[in-house]
């Protein structure tokens, strides 16, 4: 029986290896990275800070050369046919970059022009409209909020409707608004054929968003997979709960502890009675005991936390 087709892919990484030179020897930012992007998929991209994602997005953006491998964006490489590739692309990046002597709207029209886009107006307006920047149109850039400023930066990405958005920490330090409005209309975009590559470090965005994830640790692939199969896979019980006690050493082993707030993984419900009976025998007092599922975090640590690596 002959297979379906595979979906076109957006993106290949194609064992992409980075290393940078420094005068303390080499440093190996990415190591054989390997996977592809569907089109239409929303993808995370998640990893601890200096597991190698930002320099992953550079070379994926072509400001950073791969030491080896190859980077194909709808079918184009980055660095042989980089202005196809890079005009197929919509890069949101960490810092807050602007130029302070235009409004809002010019910005967008100059951005416009390096991608020889003419006459898009009514497009801007849909873009000031949906991020909430339509009264902020002939403001100054200088006169923006930090908040105001990332959904320009948005803008700016979306502005020549390029089929591959990327957005590298696009929430980080904003209010939840902004959050709430990027969402809707990102979810929006995608949901019209735009595929998305999502680096974060807010876990729920993650798993809410993201179809399928990839995990980087020290430069290389620990885990690839669908977002529910990751949750699948490593499902278990969790235990929460508040104190103010000081944990028996055998639940201390085993927890992880935020303020008050104690997070245990327990395997069955017999484990659950032993470890709630041995915080009683200890004098500690548990308040707003939850039980539930592991959800992307506990996973994440969980892989992160592993020596061995957890390729799908």
């Amino acid at each position: 029986m002959p297979q379906p087709p595979s979906p076109p892919v957006a993106i290949r990484f194609d064992h992409v290896s980075k290393i940078f030179q420094g005068p303390r020897g080499a440093l190996q930012a990415l190591d054989r990275v390997d996977f592809e992007i569907q089109q239409g998929e929303f993808f995370g991209l998640l990893g601890p800070n200096g597991a190698g994602k930002t320099t992953l997005i550079s070379v994926l953006a072509g400001l950073a050369k791969a030491s080896s491998g190859h980077v194909t964006v709808m079918g184009h490489d980055v660095v042989t046919d980089y202005a196809a590739a890079r005009k197929a692309l919509g890069i949101v990046p960490q810092e807050l970059v602007f130029d302070p002597f235009f409004s809002v709207r010019e910005t967008l029209r100059i951005q416009s022009g390096y991608f020889g886009v003419r006459d898009n107006e009514a497009w801007i307006d849909e873009l000031l409209a949906a991020l909430g920047l339509a009264d902020k149109a002939g403001s100054n850039m200088r006169q923006l909020s930090g908040g105001m400023k990332r959904r320009v930066l948005v803008a700016q990405a979306l502005v020549h409707r390029p089929p591959v958005i990327v957005l590298d920490e696009p929430t980080a330090g904003v209010d939840v608004e902004l959050r709430q409005t990027l969402w809707h209309f990102i979810s929006r975009l995608n949901r019209e054929g735009h595929t998305v590559l999502l680096t974060t470090h807010y876990l729920e965005e993650a798993e809410a968003l993201c179809g399928r994830i990839a995990m980087l640790k020290q430069g290389r692939v620990v885990a690839l997979d669908r977002t529910s199969a990751l949750l699948a896979g490593r499902a278990s019980t969790m235990l929460r709960f508040k104190t103010d006690g000081e944990l028996p050493p055998a639940v201390a082993a085993a927890a992880r502890v935020t303020g008050r707030i104690v997070q245990v993984k327990a395997h069955d419900a017999a484990e659950v009675e032993t470890m709630l009976a041995t915080l009683r025998g200890s004098g500690v007092k548990v308040e707003d005991l939850e039980i539930g599922r592991a959800d992307l975090e506990d996973v994440f640590l969980e892989i992160m936390g592993e020596g061995a690596e957890v390729a799908a």
